[in-house]
């Protein structure tokens, strides 16, 4: 099933606040929360998911992080 909506809660404004989470809606209406992440080592964009599956979803998570440690 394809994510047709994505909403990223805004970023900490310290280090003792929650971290940004990824919200989507897929093609049945369902809402989902998808992750959560570091915005000092990774960013997203809610566009980016739209059209992608869930395992996608993650899978572009993973490439993010793995870039960023390869830097």
């Amino acid at each position: 099933m394809k994510i047709v909506g994505a909403r990223i809660t805004t970023n900490p404004a310290s280090s003792f606040m929650p971290l940004p989470v990824v919200h989507i809606t897929l093609e049945d209406g369902t809402e989902k929360e998808l992750f959560s992440f570091y915005p000092d080592e990774i960013h997203f964009e809610p566009g980016e998911f739209l059209g992608l599956t869930e395992q996608e979803a993650h899978h572009l998570k993973y490439e993010k992080d793995l870039a960023y440690l390869r830097s």
